[in-house]
């Protein structure tokens, strides 16, 4: 399969699970080759990674080293996808779910991009000048639903508990915090 349908596959396995739909799985691999290939996820992911900082600046003021800060960001973004792929990866003989990680971590990253758009979608009204109540609703129910759908393709596609489930998408959220705290160090704003 060519970039084009692995691309159309995976987005749309991310859209059948982002609304609660098991079957989206089918539409990812099984294999290594289908979780290598799914890391061209992270590029969709980028323009919503540009979008929020844009965000930030709107709202704000454009900082002198802008490009430092917008690459720092990109950065943050790629080693926490990876750092979390590889801790996964690690986890997984403690749950007994080696062969099915290439197909989970598939189902993980193609869902990112879902998760990623959904947090720019829930900044918009904020940036349109809503009311506080508007704009925090928004992005608690946005920020609600993308961590839904993360939490609904680690249970489906490792076939595992609720707890265990919320587990991983915490050391998930851990892996993140901590390499954006690691990156608000290197300075910028």
């Amino acid at each position: 399969m060519g970039f084009a349908g692995v691309v159309s596959s995976g987005l749309q396995a991310a859209l059948l699970l982002a609304r609660g739909r098991a079957d989206g799985l089918g539409l990812v691999g099984e294999d290594r080759g289908a979780a290598l290939r799914s890391f061209w996820a992270m590029g969709f992911c980028v323009p919503a990674v540009i979008a929020l900082r844009v965000m930030v600046w709107l709202g704000g003021k454009l900082p002198a080293d802008a490009a430092h800060v917008m690459a720092r960001d990109l950065m943050v973004y790629a080693v926490a996808t990876l750092g979390f792929a590889v801790a996964s990866f690690q986890l997984m003989p403690m749950l007994g779910k080696q062969k099915q990680w290439p197909r989970f971590i598939a189902a993980w990253n193609w869902c990112n991009v879902i998760e990623n758009t959904l947090v720019v979608l829930g900044a918009v009204p904020g940036l349109l000048g809503a009311p506080p109540i508007v704009d925090e609703a928004a992005q608690l129910i946005t920020m609600g639903w993308a961590l839904w759908i993360e939490w609904y393709a680690i249970r489906v596609s490792l076939s595992v508990s609720p707890l265990v489930a919320a587990w991983l998408l915490v050391v998930d959220e851990t892996v993140g915090l901590v390499v954006a705290s690691i990156g608000a160090g290197l300075g910028g704003g």
